[in-house]
């Protein structure tokens, strides 16, 4: 399948139907699906060919979402950039993937004097925002009014759609190839897990450069739903979208639902239509859920799993387990069953299953699974074995088919929905000369979920405090990248036999005594 069918049908089976509503300007799916079509013919007129790269980096938007269909419209590949990233990552991200083109808003023109330098591969930049184009760049609405449609390219099933970059934990970003394929895989297990249809109305509150809000951005659109828009995420700006905008749904990460549920606004605003929340991607402590439920009766929580590599959607958990008692409570610390299309099993490091209860590695299989990683076809090779994604985390399974994660295997931190590498932040303070050997773990944050520590030891006769530390790896990474907390200690590190930091011996006395380490 394609993800330009998911378009046509909902502006074949809905075409009178809200398609997007951002601030005052709203469009049914017949004009949605028409304006995709002139958009892909200006990529067309711009010399966008097949199977190249076209970026976005922007806030959430209607545009935005014109730009995820008329990308392979035209036949390309879209590559999203995530919105906090350094202008260094920038570059890397759009050098890498050799993008052609690159849509960019407002919020970040301010950045292209010190990014243009370093673009080896960007031919065109389309300027997102309402007023004058600046110098230099092609206006989004030029693009599109100035172009005949292009007809639809069809690329489809293992075509690539999108080169959806994550952390690696050798310290270097990896691009992940998701195929047409795989995004419609994992449109049609959130249509069916996440119970949407035509009435559903999305709202993106999650930055839509991230699969988890991308989760549904797909599915909604092949339920012919509709989708409305916040630039980013506020807690008062997302209660009064969803009654100004009467939304259903929409993905929340714990970070956001705690403010959510502690806002003033909550009790009088009127979120009556508001009945899904997908969360997922960093710890939900279980009294933030259960509050969440006190103050939210009606709305339905799911919890999913997954990862980029994934679509990214592996398990889910939905509202009938998001219960205190009855025959389904027990669950919540649970991340949910495998999702409709997924195969999901706990295994050893030999790719062995284990009995249930036991703890392994969460490996799956499904069309879901990505094509494999930009350029990189031996981590490709070590990633996905015999058909299954090793996924690097560890859980166990019970009789019902639940999981639950107990540890990462990779040393990956989920900080706010956002995930850190620690590679890549010791990296940074590696690049200190003060700095003789560090750790970066993750610690339990009651707001971010986690929080970027970083346990340091310092040169013979060297001196470096905290703050000089944070600062050093401010020039070089992204702000949430960064340490927010840092141990000195004057004794090595711990190691293992095979001279690796211990990380797990590390992080016990921080994480001693609680349930649910990750989701």
């Amino acid at each position: 399948m394609r993800l330009t069918h998911m378009m046509l049908r909902a502006a074949r089976t809905n075409r009178a139907g809200s398609a997007t509503v951002a601030g005052q300007r709203r469009r049914n799916w017949q004009e949605f699906a028409a304006r995709v079509a002139r958009l892909a013919g200006g990529l067309k007129r711009l010399g966008i060919g097949p199977g190249e790269r076209v970026a976005i980096l922007a806030l959430n938007g209607d545009r935005y979402l014109e730009f995820f269909f008329a990308v392979p419209w035209a036949g390309a590949v879209f590559v999203p950039i995530n919105t906090r990233l350094a202008v260094p990552e920038i570059a890397f991200w759009l050098n890498d993937s050799g993008s052609q083109a690159l849509f960019i808003d407002d919020a970040f023109l301010p950045l292209l004097p010190r990014l243009k330098p370093a673009l080896a591969t960007v031919r065109h930049l389309v300027y997102l925002g309402d007023g004058p184009a600046p110098a230099g760049l092609t206006h989004y609405e030029a693009l599109h009014d100035g172009a005949a449609a292009a007809d639809d390219a069809e690329r489809s099933g293992h075509d690539p759609a999108g080169i959806f970059y994550t952390g690696g934990t050798t310290g270097q970003s990896k691009g992940v190839m998701l195929s047409h394929a795989n995004l419609h895989a994992n449109a049609l297990n959130a249509a069916i897990g996440l119970r949407f249809d035509r009435h559903t109305n999305w709202l993106h509150a999650a930055p839509m450069f991230h699969l988890a809000d991308g989760t549904s951005t797909f599915a909604v659109t092949l339920m012919g739903g509709a989708h409305c828009f916040i630039p980013k995420f506020d807690a008062g700006e997302l209660l009064a979208a969803i009654e100004r905008y009467r939304a259903s749904h929409s993905c929340l990460v714990p970070t956001m639902i705690n403010l959510v549920v502690n806002h003033p606004d909550l009790p009088g605003r009127d979120i009556a239509s508001f009945r899904g929340v997908l969360y997922g991607a960093s710890p939900m402590p279980e009294a933030l859920i259960r509050k969440a439920l006190d103050v939210m009766p009606r709305v339905g929580f799911f919890h999913g799993y997954g990862q980029s590599e994934c679509s990214p959607m592996l398990t889910l958990m939905g509202p009938e387990y998001h219960v205190l008692e009855g025959p389904n409570a027990g669950k919540l610390t649970s991340c949910g069953q495998p999702a409709a299309g997924v195969e999901v099993k706990i295994c050893d490091q030999a790719g062995n299953e284990l009995p249930r209860g036991q703890i392994g590695e969460i490996r799956a299989r499904g069309a879901n699974v990505m094509l494999g990683y930009w350029n990189q076809p031996e981590l490709t090779r070590r990633t996905i074995v015999d058909g299954w994604i090793r996924t690097g985390d560890g859980a166990t399974m019970d009789e019902d088919g639940f999981v639950y994660i107990v540890d990462r295997l990779k040393d990956m931190i989920i900080s706010g929905g956002e995930n850190v590498y620690s590679a890549e932040v010791e990296d940074a303070l590696y690049r200190h000369p003060a700095v003789l050997e560090c750790a970066v773990i993750g610690i339990p944050h009651d707001k971010w979920g986690e929080q970027v520590h970083a346990i340091v030891r310092l040169r013979p006769a060297a001196t470096a405090g905290a703050e000089a530390l944070i600062r050093h790896c401010k020039a070089l990474i992204a702000n949430y990248k960064c340490p927010r907390s840092v141990a000195f200690v004057e004794a090595p590190l711990p190691l293992s036999g095979a001279g690796k930091i211990l990380k797990t011996e590390l992080r016990k006395p921080y994480w001693s005594g609680r349930r649910k380490q990750v989701n």
